[in-house]
C-alpha cells in the first residue's frame, strides 16, 4: 500500500470521531430539552451539566480535526 492511500485511510478513520462528537451534542442538547421541558423550574440547575458536556465532547472534536491535520501536513 503506498503511503498516500495509507494517510487517506488513517485520515478518514480520525474523522469519524467528528461525526461521533456531532451526534453527542445531538444526544447532549435533545435531553435537555426534554428534561427543561418536563421540569422548567429544574434546567437553571442543570445548564452547568450542560455546558460542560457541552465543552468535553466539542473538545473531542476539535482533537480529532488535529489528529487529521497532523496526518494531512506531518506524515
Amino acid at each position: 500500500m503506498e503511503l498516500e492511500a495509507a494517510k487517506a485511510i488513517g485520515m478518514g478513520i480520525a474523522a469519524i470521531a467528528m461525526g461521533g462528537a456531532g451526534i453527542g451534542l445531538g444526544n447532549i442538547f435533545g435531553s435537555y430539552l426534554n428534561g427543561a421541558l418536563r421540569n422548567p423550574s429544574a434546567a437553571p440547575k442543570v445548564r452547568g451539566d450542560l455546558l460542560l458536556g457541552f465543552a468535553l465532547t466539542e473538545a473531542i472534536a476539535i482533537f480529532a480535526l488535529l489528529v487529521v491535520v497532523l496526518i494531512l501536513f506531518v506524515l
